[in-house]
């Protein structure tokens, strides 16, 4: 039987094509579970969005929860790969706090669906037992947070009296909700959007 909206000759695709046909699916999925909610989105309605039935789909993941798990966790590990890279690095703290910035709105910028899908429904996910480690990757990006910031008052780069859990919890929340109303290709650039939160974060918006 053929595939509704493939080709008979991508019945027969190499290892290669196989390969490239996923991450499609995946991005398709991506921009539904972002767009309308994990919980909101069936199979179907990603197999229709791909031009495929949905025992098609089935060929390539079990369940939509595969699929998000696969989402979640590949953009987890590149983007927690980038903040090791500077917790490492030799930068005095306070690049290593403008890195991490930057590194966050670029995220948004390059991987704005699945930042989406994280923001919207890792409290429903994390009820699943496959997706404990949503909470691990919270509990990492605190320790991301609080390190860098507590280094940056024993250095003396910000503030002797700052409040580092209260301040972690506003750049984290002021950060990330940027997802809601960024887009990528718009009159803003990521960087710029970054260049803007580091001059509020770090040197304020009173005239000195």
């Amino acid at each position: 039987m053929t595939t509704r909206g493939l080709p008979p000759s991508d019945q027969r695709a190499s290892p290669q094509r196989g390969t490239d046909r996923r991450g499609e699916l995946l991005a398709i999925a991506a921009r539904l579970f972002a767009d309308r909610g994990f919980k909101n989105t069936t199979v179907r309605d990603i197999a229709d969005a791909a031009g495929i039935l949905s025992g098609s789909l089935y060929h390539h993941f079990d369940s939509k929860e595969s699929m998000v798990d696969e989402i979640l966790s590949s953009f987890q590990e590149e983007l927690f790969a980038a903040y090791d890279e500077v917790l490492r690095s030799d930068d005095d703290a306070r690049t290593k706090i403008e890195r991490a910035v930057r590194l966050s709105f670029a995220a948004i910028d390059q991987h704005r669906h699945e930042v989406a899908i994280f923001q919207n429904d890792a409290d429903h996910l994390g009820t699943l037992d496959r997706f404990g480690y949503l909470a691990e990757r919270n509990a990492q990006s605190r320790d991301v947070w609080i390190t860098l910031l507590t280094e940056g008052v024993r250095s003396g780069a910000l503030r002797a009296d700052l409040d580092v859990e209260l301040t972690y919890r506003f750049i984290r929340d002021t950060v990330w909700v940027a997802v809601k109303w960024y887009r990528p290709g718009g009159k803003l650039t990521h960087t710029a959007v970054a260049d803007q939160y580091l001059t509020i974060l770090l040197d304020g918006i009173a005239h000195a």
